[in-house]
């Protein structure tokens, strides 16, 4: 009679195996032990020097691997370098992943005993003559690995060396490998030199030089105060807007409910308008308030009013029903003049009456010489480059806002554009202080229109992108038809400058207040 196993039960060959190879490793014998181990797994003894035998060793192998650096992506041999060399020693087999990755072991010329402590003990010289072409090549080759921070990988026992040291808060941060030296030129050693004191050391490199000008007040403050006025005014009305939008009180079916929402913020906001355009404008040392509080109340919105109404007028002229009636029109101009203006008033008033706003260091009367910049720390170059990256972050959200305009569908993902709104809050803000301080370690100190310029770009890659979003998705022809789209396209690229724009110079305001804060100046 035969038993047969269920058909679910494992099969029992693995299960033999395994008790097979444990009793090999437990079978008596002169080498017990020494029978069976893991690969990779193979215990190494190790004893003092008179305590060593065959058992167990009392040199250390230290085995060198190849360098490699995480601002180079190029890897090289330790023989590539004019380093120490093993006078002797046999290289390990490499199996076909080393080779495939670049492991290139080899013996070095440190030697190491068990439980014996080695210091400062020298291992060969080198000596170069800069006037022999081939000295003066391995020279600079070691030079540029130093810049590239190109680090050393040493292997002890099949173990990687680490590289422990200190840093801030009482931390300890380790690091598999070290650098391979310091270079340091006389350019650094003559300045090192020089200096007395903690406090001059500070003022020695970068942005620390423009300190008695890097609050000096820019160039046409007044019309960047009214931007700023009116991009708080853009901003705060469009959070509050997609923030009602995601929780479900502007819904789609509600047709018109989000430009309503809108159009009442944005006339309820003044006094935000005019308080942040009247407390910047103070402190850029301006005094005409009046002036500047009539422009924050007209020059923006009536731009957007201007190109509204002319576009208004082709639609009465084509007889089309989009076209607003005259009475809508008077309402609209009530809403401005009545309450927004008023309001913005109200702002100024208040923003005035403050006192300007304190800087962290004071301003130097004599204006400091900005060195000549590089290609890359130009103004224009660093506009144009920090608006590719908040673009990146709405395009494909922006595609389907313009079907929803131009395309008559329906858009509901307003949760999703939420977190896109805050997405691009993030990036403008974080793409301007990167490229601002890039700017001020190279001691340009003109910041503020650079900040609002710099995030404000994003808009211009909004037109390009409108611009091709009509030539290759729509199918619109007729003159009036293209007038028409491309002006209520400037309208939203004007908002949306305002809007970025004032993002960008708030963020690198912040970030200029809080690092010359903590610089110690006479």
């Amino acid at each position: 009679m035969s038993t047969r196993l269920p058909a679910s039960s494992p099969p029992w060959w693995p299960r033999l195996l395994l008790l097979s190879l444990l009793l090999l490793g437990a079978a008596p014998g002169p080498r017990r032990g020494a029978a069976f181990y893991l690969p990779g797994l193979a215990p190494v003894n190790f004893c003092d020097e008179e305590k060593k035998s065959d058992e167990c060793k009392s040199e250390i192998e230290l085995f060198v691997n190849r360098l490699d650096s995480v601002e180079s992506v190029l890897p090289y041999e330790y023989t590539a370098f004019d380093f120490c060399q093993a006078s002797e020693g046999k290289r390990p087999s490499e199996n076909l992943g080393q080779v495939l990755f670049g492991e290139r072991i080899e013996p070095s010329p440190y030697k190491f005993t068990f439980n014996k402590e080695d210091t400062c003990k020298l291992v060969c010289t080198k000596t170069y003559h800069t006037e022999k072409a081939e000295d003066k090549q391995k020279l600079e080759f070691l030079k540029k690995s130093m810049l590239l921070n190109y680090q050393h990988h040493w292997i002890v026992d099949n173990m990687p060396v680490t590289w422990c040291y200190d840093v801030e808060d009482g931390q300890r941060f380790c690091n598999p490998g070290f650098p391979i030296g310091c270079y340091i030129t006389d350019k650094d050693i003559a300045r090192y030199n020089q200096m007395d004191s903690t406090e001059d050391a500070q003022e020695e490199f970068g942005w620390k030089l423009v300190h008695g000008d890097i609050f000096r007040p820019p160039r046409k403050g007044m019309l960047l105060s009214v931007f700023l006025g009116s991009g708080t005014q853009i901003l705060i009305m469009t959070f509050v807007t997609l923030f009602f939008a995601c929780l479900g009180f502007l819904s789609p079916a509600n047709r018109g409910a989000l430009m309503t929402c809108a159009v009442v913020l944005w006339v309820l906001l003044g006094t935000p308008a005019g308080y942040v355009a009247a407390r910047f404008y103070k402190s850029f040392g301006g005094e005409k308030w009046k002036t500047n509080v009539l422009l924050t109340s007209f020059l923006c919105p009536g731009i957007v009013f201007a190109d509204f109404f002319i576009m208004n007028l082709i639609l009465w002229g084509e007889g089309s029903s989009a076209a607003i009636p005259f009475g809508t029109l008077v309402a609209i101009l009530a809403l401005w003049f009545c309450i927004s203006v008023p309001l913005t008033f109200i702002g100024a008033y208040f923003g005035f009456k403050k006192n300007a706003i304190e800087h962290p260091v004071r301003t130097n009367q004599i204006p400091r010489q900005i060195p000549e910049q590089s290609f890359y720390t130009k103004p224009l170059p660093g506009i144009i480059m920090g608006g590719i990256l908040p673009f990146g972050c709405i395009f494909i959200q922006l595609f389907f806002i313009l079907n929803s305009i131009w395309s008559h569908q329906m858009y509901y993902m307003f949760g999703f554009l939420f977190l896109v709104f805050i997405i691009l809050v993030i990036t403008c803000s974080e793409a301007t202080i990167l490229l601002c301080y890039f700017h001020l370690c190279a001691e340009d100190y003109h910041w503020q229109w650079r900040s609002f310029l710099t995030s404000g770009f994003t808009a211009v890659y909004f037109l390009i992108y409108a611009i091709h979003y009509f030539f290759s998705k729509l199918q619109i022809t007729g003159t009036a038809s293209t007038i028409l789209y491309f002006g209520y396209t400037m309208i939203m690229v004007l908002i949306f400058f305002l809007f970025t724009g004032t993002i960008g110079f708030f963020a690198c305001f912040w970030f200029v207040t809080k690092i010359y804060s903590v610089v110690k100046v006479d």
